[in-house]
């Protein structure tokens, strides 16, 4: 199920993260509306992994919300401590925020 978020939980104009911080065991839901959206993507993909070396990475579709906002709901693994995150299109365009990627802790 795809949810409009209020604009002000866009941390960084580009990136939505509900509830911060994650919890174990828990969803939660990524938004993004990033260069790779702006740009007319007509797909994005969530990349995730857990912790300093992006354990259990793996790709998430993400459903289009608007124009150029895109959504997509994680499941939480409990035994991990951040959950780490960039975003990439159809084309392999890669938005990983020049180098820094995206993370949030897990409670």
């Amino acid at each position: 199920m795809v949810k409009k978020m209020a604009k002000d939980l866009f941390i960084d104009r580009r990136v939505a993260i509900d509830p911060v911080p994650l919890a174990g065991k828990k969803k939660g839901t990524i938004m993004y509306k990033g260069l790779l959206s702006v740009s007319g993507a007509d797909s994005v993909y969530l990349y995730s992994g857990y912790d300093e070396h992006w354990e259990n990475a793996k790709f998430t579709p993400m459903s289009k919300v608007d124009d150029v906002t895109w959504s997509t709901d994680v499941s939480i693994d409990e035994d991990k401590k951040s959950f780490n995150f960039c975003f990439k299109d159809s084309a392999d365009h890669w938005d990983n925020n020049h180098g820094l990627n995206w993370g949030v802790a897990i409670v």
